[in-house]
């Protein structure tokens, strides 16, 4: 199905034509048609399946047959995304999208200076793209009214509410006083979503472009067991044997990805970091590195699971596995992106072994496991069989208990600093 067929104006058209949007995707042909209808919309989606265009594009094409006057620090369509990196890429998208029309787009996060944010703002603009967080300081301060919003969209609304945006969110909405047509797209459905759906959307009509929970199936995905102390040597060895080019690494914790990278840097692989510790500019410098080839290695936080957009990005690396099985889907979701194939590695500890069984569960897939010469994980059979054959161990949800993860980390933060010390004193 071509978008052509969607009776989208000869602009939209054009700048689809100039970003190479040849056919449709899945999501985009569930959900399109429903949209342009005016719909209310609750779509489940895995990640770089095209959810921008899904949504953005039937706003354009509605604000092209209603053309409404700009109003000072008024907004038509808000976008509210979870973090600076997803709230960029997607006002990106837009911004390419609108440009043979004559409408205007901003974006808001934080981590800058608000005054630039601001001055985009005076004088209306027809889509834009925020974090809550950021676009309650705004609000607060009366640089942006929500009063004539006509559109708005809720993209990764699962991951906003992880990261605790539920209030920010109900505010938001509280500030929108036109009757406005509200998508919700989320890579998971957990129940918190339903009620999240249910206060927010009118008789929506339900897309799915795929399994719930499920990563793509162009994505190999391998474990590796090894013990703790070992994972930097065995993550350095894989990267510099098997000659891998671009490898994005997710850690759980701020103190491991700096170590880690020092480590990765010293062995001779240009490595960058991502996390929230790092300025907005430097984060977006490492990013841009990364994509041009001059960093082979991106270590990352969650703070990068969702919203990166690396094209053709082939190894995903879980130096951690998430505290949250839901989470592998999220930064899985970096690779195997329009049909392309991609690797997930993940470097499974003891402590990892339950997220481990509760991912194949989750995928719906046994994981191969792979011994690496030299890096054999001591006494490790018998947990495994412990954790698949016993109820109490299979059935548990994760590690969701705060103060355990926080030992398990500081656990583990130690154990780094030993194993990167152990390698400086065998140089």
């Amino acid at each position: 199905m071509s978008f052509a067929s969607q009776g989208f104006c000869p602009e939209i058209v054009q700048a689809l034509e100039q970003c190479g949007y040849r056919k449709m995707t899945p999501i985009q042909q569930k959900a399109i048609p429903l949209a342009r209808k005016g719909h209310d919309i609750l779509a489940n989606a895995q990640t770089g399946t095209g959810k921008t265009a899904a949504f953005a594009l039937p706003i354009l094409q509605s604000m092209v047959e209603n053309p409404q006057p700009r109003s000072r620090r008024h907004v038509r369509g808000l976008i509210l995304a979870p973090t600076r990196e997803l709230a960029q890429q997607v006002a990106d998208n837009v911004r390419q999208y609108h440009q043979f029309l004559s409408f205007t787009s901003a974006v808001a996060y934080g981590g800058v200076k608000m005054a630039g944010q601001a001055k985009a703002l005076e004088a209306g603009v027809d889509i834009l793209v925020a974090t809550p967080g950021r676009l309650q300081e705004l609000m607060e301060m009366n640089m942006v009214s929500l009063a004539q919003v006509e559109y708005l969209v809720l993209d990764e609304a699962d991951r906003m509410l992880d990261m605790g945006f539920i209030g920010d969110i109900q505010r938001i909405r509280a500030q929108i006083k036109l009757p406005h047509q509200t998508m919700l797209f989320s890579a998971t459905y957990p129940p918190k979503m339903k009620q999240l759906a249910a206060e927010m959307l009118k008789k929506p009509k339900i897309v799915a472009a795929g399994e719930e929970n499920r990563t793509a199936d162009t994505v190999a995905h391998v474990f590796y067991p090894v013990d703790e102390d070992r994972k930097i040597e065995l993550l350095s060895e894989l990267i510099g044997r098997k000659n891998w080019q671009q490898v994005l690494v997710f850690v759980n914790y701020k103190e491991h990805a700096d170590a880690i990278a020092e480590e990765l840097n010293r062995d001779g692989l240009a490595t960058g970091v991502c996390h929230g510790d790092r300025s907005q500019g430097n984060r977006r410098r490492a990013l841009q590195e990364f994509k041009e080839g001059k960093l082979r290695v991106l270590v990352a936080t969650d703070v990068a699971a969702r919203g990166l957009d690396i094209q053709g990005l082939p190894h995903v690396v879980n130096y951690d596995l998430p505290f949250l099985a839901e989470d592998y889907v999220h930064r899985i979701g970096r690779t195997g992106r329009a049909g392309l194939q991609g690797h997930a590695v993940s470097l499974v500890g003891r402590e990892d072994e339950l997220t481990a069984l509760q991912v194949e569960r989750m995928i719906g897939q046994k994981v191969r496991r792979v011994e690496q010469p030299g890096y054999e994980a001591k006494q490790r059979d018998q947990l495994v069989d412990k954790l698949h054959s016993k109820a109490a161990f299979r059935d548990r949800k994760g590690r969701s208990n705060r103060a355990t993860a926080d030992q398990s980390g500081a656990e583990r933060q130690l154990r780094l600093r030993q194993a990167v010390k152990a390698r400086l004193k065998q140089r």
